[in-house]
């Protein structure tokens, strides 16, 4: 049976003097969930929040927060992102020693577990630890920047993941590059998540609705 299709506009593309503001304008507008790019400088070369900024904005909307930790070490930090209000964290696989234990630490806080893969890593990495992921986050870009340009031979990986998935109860989520275009092409290889920041925060908050939309239509209508 086929995941609900969830469109999650990554606030990495917001305009940051108004986030409270912009988070509220694209869950008018339609998002279900909202994506938040934790940096930290070291694992991938940007800076962006922290558990301060993302608790400032939690009471602006009650849409999932989809957070995705691009840090490392990671597991010092995911009981301050779940107490900041994180329904879902995502953690990359090589941002720490033991993934087996991260995911146990993010379940034990009470949130649902995903795991990151970057361009260049396998998809067998986490075969072991399907049996704790909710998420699996497959990057179509590599992680640190917004507004990079999808990579076409990450739709192969999309399908091996879902391959690798076979109906468990997990969603496979794609960030990087996702337009109108390319949203189509992911749905089709078996990704059920969208992370969208360009083409979602685009022109004024008027417009977001309408870009959301967009990026459902085509990928529901061309996908199939």
């Amino acid at each position: 049976m086929a995941r609900p299709l969830r469109i999650s506009p990554s606030i990495l593309s917001a305009d940051f003097a108004r986030l409270g503001d912009e988070v509220r304008a694209v869950d008018e507008a339609g998002a279900d969930w909202i994506h938040i790019d934790v940096m930290d400088g070291h694992f991938v070369p940007n800076i962006s929040f922290g558990p301060v900024v993302m608790s400032s904005i939690r009471p602006v909307t009650k849409k999932p927060f989809d957070v995705h930790l691009m840090i490392a070490p990671v597991d010092r930090y995911l009981e301050a992102f779940a107490k900041a209000g994180a329904d879902t964290i995502t953690l990359h696989a090589e941002a720490g020693p033991h993934l087996d234990r991260s995911l146990q630490a993010v379940k034990a806080l009470g949130k649902r577990a995903g795991v990151a893969l970057n361009p260049a890593t396998p998809v067998d990495h986490i075969k072991h630890v399907l049996d704790r992921l909710d998420l699996i986050l497959i990057m179509t870009v590599n992680p640190g920047y917004g507004g990079q340009s999808f990579i076409p031979a990450m739709i192969d990986k999309i399908r091996e993941t879902r391959d690798l998935v076979q109906g468990r109860d997990i969603d496979i989520e794609v960030d990087g590059g996702i337009t109108a275009e390319t949203a189509p092409l992911v749905v089709r290889a078996g990704a059920n998540a969208l992370v969208a920041g360009t083409a979602v925060f685009t022109g004024d908050a008027t417009a977001y609705g309408r870009n959301i939309a967009a990026i459902k239509a085509s990928a529901t209508s061309l996908a199939a």
